[in-house]
Formats: C-alpha cells, sequence, structure tokens
C-alpha cells in the first residue's frame, strides 16, 4: 500500500532542496494524480493525464527508433523545463524546473528523488 504522506513529505522536500525546481507531480501510468506540489495555477488532473501520455508515446519513440530504454524525457520552453521521468511500473514523476536551472544537477537530483519514491511505492 502506498503512503501517500509519505511521498508528500518526499515530493516538498525535493521542491524545497532543489534550486529552480518549480513543482512536481507523481502520476500513475494510467494518469491519474498520486501526489503533488505543483504551482497554483496548473490543474493537478489534466497535468497528470498528460504527463503519463507523453512518457507513454516518449517510450514508444524510443522503442520504434532503437534507442532503448527511456530515462527521461525533456521538454525545453523559453520559461523552463518540464522532464518526466519513469518511477518503475508504478509510477511517473513530472519535475518542473525554471529556465536558470543547471541541467546535470537537475538530473542528479531527480535521479536521487526517484530512488527515494521507487522505495516508497514498491
Amino acid at each position: 500500500m502506498i503512503n501517500i504522506s509519505m511521498l508528500q513529505d518526499t515530493l516538498q522536500n525535493f521542491v524545497s532542496s532543489t534550486p529552480d525546481v518549480q513543482g512536481v507531480a507523481l502520476v500513475s501510468p494510467d494518469g491519474l494524480s498520486l501526489s503533488s506540489v505543483l504551482p497554483s495555477r496548473m490543474d493537478e488532473e489534466r497535468t497528470a493525464a498528460m504527463s503519463a501520455s507523453i512518457l507513454s508515446l516518449g517510450e514508444r519513440i524510443g522503442g520504434e527508433l532503437a534507442r532503448g530504454n527511456v530515462e527521461r524525457i525533456v521538454v525545453e520552453g523559453e520559461k523552463g523545463y518540464s522532464m518526466l521521468v519513469g518511477c518503475g511500473s508504478e509510477a511517473v514523476l513530472l519535475v518542473l524546473a525554471n529556465s536558470s536551472a543547471k541541467k546535470g544537477l537537475l538530473f542528479l537530483e531527480t535521479k536521487r528523488v526517484v530512488t527515494q519514491i521507487v522505495q516508497l511505492i514498491s
């Protein structure tokens, strides 16, 4: 059974302690929100559905183009980054970061929090 309170604490700590991270959402592969710390203007349900869809499509593209397993999908816009990372087969993590984020640090910190999340949902 997933401990939602611990997931929420983990996500909140990630946002609070990682420079330039503006929000995160943990969603099920079918697009349902499990836990999130998102900016107030974002619709949690819509964000969850889009996140699961993008990761699913990215994984199919990776397979069709013989790129192997997809580690992450990064969408870079003029206002920042949206990064999607699978958390095992149980969940997808969306990380929102502003444009000044250092990608290497962002990738490293995201990998760290994914490890924590996988332990909580396994």
